[in-house]
């Protein structure tokens, strides 16, 4: 298969469900053809490519590494092989690249650059937990990880209410999975029994469950999320 030049855009699996059930096989196949990856974890970027062609040399394979503890100045070194013309590809730990994910900021740099960007089909959390909420799909905001100390993440819980209220927007955001349940009663205990929460957990995976209460109804529900990848949606 021979592909142009360009920043391809790969999707990851959310979960251990076989992949030919999450991603269209033209994705493998254009990562074949590939050797050049910005990625976030190397170990996991060279598993997802093993399991997308077993026949793939590893060794054979130039990584990138982009994440948190990457230097800003890197960045743009890292897409040399494109503006020669080699076609390259981002794949984030889990889910589509650059959405909340720092594959951002080298697509970024491409577009500026004029570069060629193609993103490919794959499962994204937030849009699969918005389309199974029951919620707004016209107007909504993905927030991210919420404030860590109390003060400011029960602020943060007000201005989302308030844009549930005055906008009709719906609130998406995250946590990290150990915390999960925390956040649950956190926000039975901060936020009006009347609004909708929206849990969707482990998304395309076995255990996927995406269940839409109000908070007053969650009060009375027994649930257990630790541990397990969960998306959080707010609206009224």
């Amino acid at each position: 298969m021979t592909i142009e030049s360009a920043l391809y855009l790969i999707p990851v699996p959310l979960s251990d469900s076989p992949m030919e059930q999450v991603l269209p096989a033209p994705n493998a196949q254009i990562v074949g053809t590939l050797r050049h990856f910005i990625v976030e974890n190397v170990r996991s970027a060279r598993r997802f490519l093993k399991k997308c062609d077993p026949s793939i040399v590893i060794d054979e394979l130039t990584f990138y590494e982009l994440n948190r503890h990457t230097a800003p100045q890197e960045i743009s070194g890292f897409l040399n092989p494109l503006r020669q013309g080699v076609p390259m590809g981002v794949i984030s730990e889990a889910g589509c690249p650059a959405v909340a994910d720092p594959g951002a900021d080298v697509v970024a740099i491409a577009q500026q650059e004029g570069l060629k960007v193609v993103p490919l089909v794959g499962p994204s959390s937030i849009l699969m937990g918005l389309m199974g909420s029951g919620f707004n799909g016209q107007s909504f905001a993905f927030l991210g990880y919420l404030p860590i100390d109390e003060a400011g993440r029960n602020k943060k819980l007000r201005e989302m209410q308030q844009n549930i209220v005055r906008n009709h927007q719906t609130q998406i955001f995250i946590e990290t999975p150990y915390r999960n349940n925390s956040l649950l009663n956190e926000l039975m205990r901060v936020l009006p029994g009347h609004l909708k929460l929206c849990v969707a957990s482990d998304i395309t995976g076995e255990r996927e469950s995406i269940v839409t209460r109000s908070l007053k109804e969650w009060a009375h529900m027994k649930f257990d999320y630790n541990k397990v990848p969960t998306i959080f949606l707010l609206y009224q």
